[in-house]
């Protein structure tokens, strides 16, 4: 199973929130590019990005920046957070992304999800970002009609190959990862998948790596120095 460390993206500087909330935004650092090679020099591969303004606005406003992240740690990125046209799915891509995570457009605009998942393939994921089983968008801030596991049917329907699924409630909570929910998932779909939120001890890592996921996402407990990225990336890696 791959580690995913996370860099959330505010004002150009690395931060995280409480459950989505803006409102509860702690700023872990002024220079997100050196976060970056940090993790890459614990042994990382993968990065997760989110750009939370963009989240909100549907702009690039830290578009130079992921540029400068992926060129300079050399870390295969995955970036999401307000990617709601062609353009910015393009501009990602040519900033050097692996691929770029559609989150509330795959809800609002299913023939552009379909479209662009035709033309870039595994270059596009969608984020599930599930508050109470349903779909969340616009940064977390409206929940939509959509049951989860619904919409993660009709992404595979459309050939999405991977989706990252995202429990809002254990997200910056340090609660543990919802292992019920991965394993339902894992159960049901062939698409890979990458966990997301409350992932916070070695624990959780081999319990996700169990379930045969794709991958994981590691963000606050980076940060607060609960797990270890190394460590993290070492049990991720056991058969």
């Amino acid at each position: 199973m791959n580690i995913f460390p996370a860099i959330d993206l505010y004002a150009g500087k690395a931060v995280r929130l409480y459950k989505g909330d803006y409102a509860q935004m702690t700023v872990y650092s002024d220079d997100p590019v050196a976060v970056a090679k940090g993790f890459a020099a614990a042994g990382a591969e993968y990065l997760h990005v989110v750009d939370l303004e963009g989240a909100k606005t549907g702009g690039t406003p830290n578009l130079e920046l992921i540029g400068r992240i992926t060129a300079e740690s050399g870390l295969k990125a995955e970036v999401g957070g307000g990617v709601r046209s062609e353009a910015v799915v393009r501009a990602y891509l040519e900033a050097g992304a692996l691929r770029v995570i559609l989150g509330t457009a795959a809800v609002t605009d299913p023939d552009f999800t379909r479209d662009m998942v035709k033309k870039y393939g595994p270059g596009v994921a969608v984020g599930v970002d599930l508050r109470d089983g349903k779909v969340a968008t616009h940064g977390w801030r409206e929940t939509s009609a959509n049951d989860g596991v619904a919409f993660c049917r009709a992404l595979e329907r459309i050939g999405v190959q991977t989706i990252v699924c995202t429990d809002i409630s254990r997200d910056g909570a340090m609660r543990g990862a919802n292992r019920e929910l991965y394993r339902r998932l894992r159960a049901e779909f062939s698409m890979d998948i990458v966990a997301s939120g409350g992932v916070s001890s070695l624990e959780d890592v081999r319990a996700l790596r169990d379930m045969d996921l794709y991958g994981a996402i590691l963000g606050k407990a980076l940060y607060t120095g609960d797990v270890d990225l190394a460590a993290a990336i070492r049990e991720g890696a056991k058969a």
